[in-house]
């Protein structure tokens, strides 16, 4: 099964439509507008782990992940192209390092045209979620794809995790900083809502409490653990998380 995708990041042209001109800003100089003042930044920067090793270890740990976990990746796509309608991989647009857009990849786990018929965000019990695309969610099996990403350059496999160009329009210049380095598979936030479609299942406006609520807690946690950010700190958020999946 190929992790492919025909489909290229969007141009930078169109990314600056979509973002504010802040993250213009961060995209042309490499820093947000607001980096002098967030602490840790500078201590980042000039750590090795950050420059180098971090991008070493995704290089490495993606590569060996999809040559070991090849049997899983052909299995779920396999199931997911068997059971319903519609490709085995989603591409979404997402926004990433210094606000550059690039494509996501994930089995998919919903039907197709699900964007046309509800809201970019899914809740518990979304009827748009095919069954095989119940258990991959859960599991977060959908998301396995995401280590081609990490191959690429797009992703790491720890960092906040990336979000639509919709979302990102409405950073705060604070909350802009999360750009600064690669987006992840895993980070703080993820743990934190690992039931996130259970969270936003029990408010009556789903989107309104992600946008105003969930979003703004998840960046603060992001900002955290770019202040944080070391070998030892992603190596227990990925422990973390795998124990997560089984709580």
């Amino acid at each position: 099964m190929s992790l492919t995708s025909s489909q290229k990041p969007l141009p930078e042209q169109d990314a600056e439509k979509i973002l504010r001109p802040a993250a213009d800003h961060l995209r042309t100089t490499g820093h947000p507008p607001s980096a002098g003042a967030v602490s840790g930044l500078q201590r980042i920067d000039a750590s090795l782990y950050a420059r180098f090793g971090k991008r070493l270890i995704d290089i490495v740990a993606s590569s060996a992940g999809l040559i070991v976990l090849s049997p899983v990746l052909i299995l779920v796509g396999i199931l997911t192209k068997c059971t319903s309608r519609g490709p085995m991989l989603y591409w979404q647009d997402r926004v990433g390092l210094r606000g550059t857009c690039f494509r996501i990849a994930k089995f998919r786990s919903m039907v197709v045209d699900a964007e046309k018929r509800g809201p970019d965000i899914t809740s518990s019990g979304d009827p748009r979620v095919t069954p095989v695309g119940s258990v991959i969610r859960n599991l977060k099996l959908d998301e396995l794809p995401q280590l081609w990403n990490v191959l690429k350059g797009e992703m790491s496999l720890v960092g906040p995790r990336p979000e639509l160009p919709r979302y990102v329009a409405d950073y705060s210049d604070q909350e802009l900083n999360v750009l600064s380095v690669r987006p992840g598979i895993t980070d703080l936030a993820s743990i934190r809502y690992r039931h996130e479609e259970e969270i936003l299942a029990n408010s009556d406006h789903p989107e309104e409490f992600y946008r105003n609520v969930v979003l703004r807690d998840k960046l603060t946690l992001n900002l955290e653990y770019i202040d944080k950010m070391s070998f030892s700190f992603d190596i227990k958020l990925i422990l973390q998380t795998l124990k997560s999946l089984f709580a």
